[in-house]
This record gives C-alpha cells, structure tokens and sequence, in this order.
C-alpha cells in the first residue's frame, strides 16, 4: 500500500500534516441554545491528527435551523462559543474549517415559531416525517423565497463567514449538497422558478456564485470550500439534468481559486439512478483545484484516489465517529473500532458515543 494518504499536502497558503479530513458530520450536541461547548471542544481536538477538520453544519441564522441542537453562527455569542473549539484544535496543531448551513425545505415551522420553512419553491420533501423540537413531524410544503429576500440571505451567509472569522476558524466550507437550501437551487427538481434564480442551468447556479462573492469578500477565496452532492437522494433530491448541472457549477467554481471543491461521488448513502454516477474523473477534468472526495471511502480507496490523482484529499465520515485516532491506526494498518450505533450519532445525553471511544494501545 501507498503512503499518498498520510503525506503532506499544501492547500494553498496552509500545511496540512497528512490528506486525511474529518468530514463535516452532523452530531447534535449544542443544546437549545446552539452554542459549541466543551464536549464538542473536545470531540473536535481528539480527531485533529486529520490534515483538515470540517466542523458540523453550522447555521446562518434563525431561518436557517431545521435540526434538533445543532450548533449555530448567527450570533456574537455563538462565535465565542466557537472560540473553545478553534482553540482546542489549533493547540494540537490542527486546521478547522467551519460548514456554512441553510436547512432550506429540510426544516420544519415548528423550528420557526409556527412560520414555514423556505426554499426555492413550494414543493415538499417526499418522505414520512422529521424529527422536530415536537418530536416526528409529517414534512410541510415550503414556502417559496421572493426575489427580493435573496439579497438578505446572501448577507447571512457574509455576517456568518465573518463570525467564523472572529471564532478564530481557517476557513469556511459552503454546503451546497445533501438537499439543503443552496443544493435546492442548484437541482431542477426542487427550482421551479421564473426568475433569474431558475429555469435555467446559469440561472440555479446563480445564488451559490452570490453567496461565494459575498463570502470572498470576508475571507481570501482560497479559504472558502464548497461542497456538492451530485449523485445524492438524501432530503429527495435527484434530477434528470444532474450531469449538465453539476458540470456547469464546476466550471463556474474553476474559476474563484477557491480553497477546494468537496464531492460527495461515493455512493455509499444511496443513489439517485438518473443515469451514470458522477466521480472525481470527470470533476478533475472540469475542476483544476484542490479536490476532496468523501463517502464510504476507506483507507485503501482513498490511497488509490489520490495515487491516481483523481483527489488531492479524502473525507471520512462514520469510520471518524468511533475512530478519533483514525490517521494512527492507517498509519498502522490497525483495526479500527466498529462504527458507533446510530442511536448514539445525534444523541443530546453528551459523552456516550461521541468523545469515548478507545485509542490503539502501544
């Protein structure tokens, strides 16, 4: 086996010690009030042999909430919050960067104070139910956003980049996938608009490339990632156009300098089946950047990826949960912890399953 996982890499202007990232992995252990604390301190640094962290979603604003205690940036405070946990990383040498969120239709009015939740148009997800602040909740119809309300979410976006600026962050990651607000614009099958926000390729691309302007005026480009989901079905996501959509934001992303582009290529978490998966062969041919593939890699895959060039980086998410000495047991072809039941992935209980896990013994 190669060593191109575990060596060096440089991402622009920062040294990332070994290729391996933790990748951004929802965990629900903020509390009501959305604020990091130490345990999430702790969690963070025990997995910051990474070459890259990217933290968990973290939201916008108010209307950007859609799950249970997850951590927010939308306030002063919740930037101090964060301070404890950029400071606990880059005390083990580590580099952070913070996912920038919008829950889009992925939410629930019950998050909103009885309001609906937004997205590009009013079409519901097609699913049984969420887990809201009530418990499971049938999925509502979204309320469709007004041209003149996108400008202020451009702007939440501006004021969270420059909080995660202020809470000591490297970088921020925009998350455009998994069926989220910026990943509903881009897909035909959530944007059915008449503006010059939908109807056409450009167009759904349009607020992703506002939102990359406005956050490149808080941070250098190079320090702003962006994450996609082309293959992807979570939140009931999936369309027809997928292959010329997707190429297009590539070739509009290879041209921002941008830190990297993170893709969701695995197909481990389900596949949309609209026609051949895309893979990090044809993002490279588009995307000239630093480039990260993410789900169901594991230590072997990913040594192929980057060996062929294909990645320059690999994200790890499950094996990351119960493994937060994951670079040390590759670097020592040891077994690695079975992956943590998933009662306990999104647990508020605190410690259980989230920073107890055991380390190789020497």
């Amino acid at each position: 086996m190669t060593n191109a996982l575990l060596s060096p890499y440089t991402l622009h202007d920062l040294k990332l010690r070994n290729r391996v990232v933790l990748a951004p992995m929802t965990r629900a252990r903020a509390g009501k009030e959305r604020l990091a604390n130490a345990l999430m301190a702790d969690y963070y640094s025990q997995r910051a042999t990474a070459g890259l962290i990217i933290t968990e979603a973290t939201t916008i604003s108010a209307q950007a909430n859609g799950w249970n205690e997850s951590p927010g940036i939308y306030t002063d405070h919740m930037a101090m919050a964060w301070r404890q946990v950029t400071d606990a990383v880059h005390g083990t040498g580590g580099t952070i960067f913070m996912q920038l969120w919008h829950c889009g239709r992925a939410s629930h009015s019950s998050f909103h104070t009885g309001e609906p939740a937004v997205a590009p148009s009013a079409i519901a997800i097609n699913g049984d139910y969420m887990h809201t602040p009530n418990g499971k909740e049938p999925y509502e119809t979204p309320r469709a956003l007004e041209t003149e309300e996108l400008p202020g979410i451009v702007d939440d976006y501006r004021r969270a980049a420059e909080r995660a600026r202020q809470a000591g962050f490297d970088g921020v990651e925009i998350h455009a996938a998994n069926g989220y607000l910026l990943d509903e614009f881009l897909q035909s099958k959530t944007n059915q608009r008449s503006d010059r926000y939908g109807g056409s390729i450009a167009n759904r691309y349009r607020l992703l490339g506002e939102v990359l302007a406005a956050v490149s005026t808080v941070w250098p480009s190079q320090r702003v990632g962006v994450r996609l989901s082309p293959n992807g079905v979570f939140n009931d996501v999936g369309s027809a156009d997928y292959r010329a959509q997707f190429s297009y934001v590539a070739q509009q992303l290879d041209t921002l300098n941008l830190a990297y582009l993170h893709v969701m290529d695995g197909l481990a978490f389900g596949f949309h089946e609209l026609g051949e998966a895309m893979s990090l062969t044809d993002f490279r041919q588009l995307f000239h950047g630093p480039l990260m593939g993410n789900c169901g890699y594991q230590q072997c895959s990913a040594e192929a990826a980057i060996a062929s060039g294909n990645a320059d980086l690999i994200a790890f998410g499950r094996p990351f949960i119960s493994n937060p000495d994951l670079v040390e047991r590759f670097a020592r072809d040891a077994e690695l912890n079975p992956i943590a039941d998933m009662q306990d992935w999104y647990s508020p209980t605190g410690a259980a399953g989230y920073i107890d896990f055991p380390y190789l013994q020497n």
